[in-house]
């Protein structure tokens, strides 16, 4: 089933609340995802490329070595670096190409992010047990996506959790409610392009799919007006870059939306109780958006 939530704040005044907006937003519709929760979240004090990486298991030690091993051997010069909970993050100075760098952090750890905003914080629990251990609702920032996760196809693990980065590419996330019965024939002819995917999750794709397209010039809106036609089965998602979110619904609209607006922000949710969890007590005017549609904020023109 599944739940996902996205804000946006369209007033840098209210970019305080980031973190506690979606960790409430989340825990409104933790009853559609119950094993793991996770959460892409946009940040404006990261110093260079924040890279986080998930070291649980065997010999976390020996993972981080072979992390910093692997960004000496690019170049990257490590700014700051800590351990929190399952994670390890550091913030480095690179200057190189992010592709071929990302590919290279990957084959050292299982990496979760790679951004000069993005930050994606996803673990086994709810959006309550995160902030216990991430500190989740400390964090500010001008707009974040969240996903709560039912696992029906895959263990529950802290790699397999949502949201997903657009592998190989900074600052682009995604969270996503369906499926996409196209899955195979799309990854397959970006391999052939010499894309990597670490998962066989339908997320990642559509991520990598945006993100190329963003890479080649094509507006976030045109992307994803082109992702409607382009993504065969049912979906709602959401898609955040460093500059604003957006939204695409298949034409069938059988995975549920509810979205509100005002003056100072957009906030999007599979239930309206997410958004409830943002006014509470406050009778809210919310909207679903129409089958087959799409849309994007941005703090940039």
């Amino acid at each position: 089933m599944c739940g996902i939530a996205g804000i946006f704040f369209k007033t840098q005044g209210s970019n305080q609340v980031l973190g506690k907006a979606l960790v409430d937003m989340l825990d409104g519709c933790q009853h559609r995802g119950p094993d793991s929760t996770g959460f892409a979240l946009y940040e404006d004090d990261i110093a260079g490329l924040r890279l986080r990486f998930i070291v649980d298991g065997d010999d976390p030690d020996a993972q981080i070595a072979r992390v910093k091993a692997a960004l000496a051997d690019k170049g990257a010069t490590i700014a700051k670096e800590s351990r929190e909970g399952a994670t390890y993050v550091v913030d480095v100075q690179y200057d190189g190409e992010i592709r071929p760098f990302a590919y290279a952090m990957e084959h050292a750890a299982k990496l979760v992010s790679i951004g000069t905003a993005l930050d994606i914080v996803k673990d086994v629990g709810t959006s309550h047990d995160l902030d216990a251990t991430y500190r989740i609702g400390e964090i500010r920032g001008s707009h974040g996506i969240g996903h709560v996760r039912l696992a029906t196809e895959s263990e529950v693990k802290p790699e397999a959790a949502h949201p997903f980065w657009a592998t190989g590419f900074a600052d682009v996330a995604i969270v996503h409610n369906g499926q996409i019965t196209n899955y195979w024939k799309m990854r397959r002819r970006l391999e052939a392009r010499g894309f990597e995917f670490r998962t066989d999750n339908d997320s990642e794709l559509i991520a990598v799919y945006v993100a190329d397209k963003l890479a080649k010039g094509v507006k976030l809106e045109a992307a994803l007006e082109e992702s409607v036609d382009d993504l065969d089965g049912t979906f709602s998602f959401l898609v955040s870059t460093r500059d604003g979110i957006g939204f695409a619904k298949d034409r069938l609209a059988a995975k549920p939306m509810v979205m509100y607006e005002d003056d100072t922000l957009v906030a999007i949710a599979s239930e309206e109780v997410s958004l409830n969890r943002l006014f509470p007590g406050r009778p809210l005017s919310t909207t679903e958006p129409a089958p087959g549609t799409f849309r994007t904020w941005s703090r940039s023109i």
